[in-house]
């Protein structure tokens, strides 16, 4: 296994228990304070903990099998259908999201806003100190990585609409557009997944391309 694939596994795994944590707290704070953008995040940010966990445990596996005399296959198709699992785990978890939203909107709840947005903000600081560890070149190359980096940067983009949104909310008064923001996240967030599933499908089938550009 390579120095890189080493460096990647042991940053996947710091991001992996930071996530958890802020998820078990966002979820607590999200019940406790009525949020949905804040509740969607603390679930979003459990679908990280899985996907995350996944591409962390696909540079273990690749690890082990590279030792393996037995293992002719190409590991970087177990990175690639990692990332094509992850891919999936993010468009579930952002259609979940898109129909409790979409619920909260005929039965709001009152807010309790402070609190919400104190918890939405330190789950944004977590996501961009993950995003920072996971930011690297080969982004393109290995879907794995990217898989995971996109996780991280989808709820980031939650946390950021969550903070928005419960703002709006608290200044004006109009407790619906927390649940807009949660909405529009979530249609971004589909966006995303299904360009990463294209992409890691494409490995996976071999139709990507060699640099002298012949079909594999």
């Amino acid at each position: 296994m390579s120095e890189h694939n080493h460096k990647l596994e042991n940053k996947t795994m710091w991001v992996v228990f930071l996530t958890a944590i802020t998820m078990v707290v966002e979820i607590i704070f999200g019940l406790t304070t009525n949020s949905m953008a804040l509740l969607a995040d603390g679930i979003h940010m459990g679908s990280h903990v899985l996907a995350i966990g996944l591409s962390w445990l696909a540079y273990v596996i690749v690890r082990k099998v590279s030792k393996s005399r037995k293992f002719t296959g190409n590991s970087d198709k177990i990175l690639s259908l990692s990332g094509y699992s992850s891919g999936l785990m993010l468009l579930i978890f952002a259609v979940v999201i898109l129909v409790e939203a979409t619920q909260r909107l005929y039965n709001p709840q009152n807010i309790v806003y402070k609190e919400a947005i104190l918890v939405a903000i330190i789950g944004l600081l977590v996501n961009i100190a993950s995003a920072v560890l996971l930011h690297h070149k080969q982004e393109h190359s290995d879907h794995n990585i990217r898989a995971a980096y996109l996780h991280v940067i989808a709820d980031a983009l939650t946390s950021l609409s969550a903070i928005l949104g419960l703002t709006a909310a608290m200044i004006w008064g109009i407790p619906f557009i927390d649940t807009i923001a949660a909405i529009i996240s979530s249609l971004v967030i589909v966006k995303w997944s299904i360009g990463l599933l294209k992409d890691s499908g494409k490995v996976l089938l071999d139709i990507d391309h060699d640099h002298d550009g012949h079909r594999h």
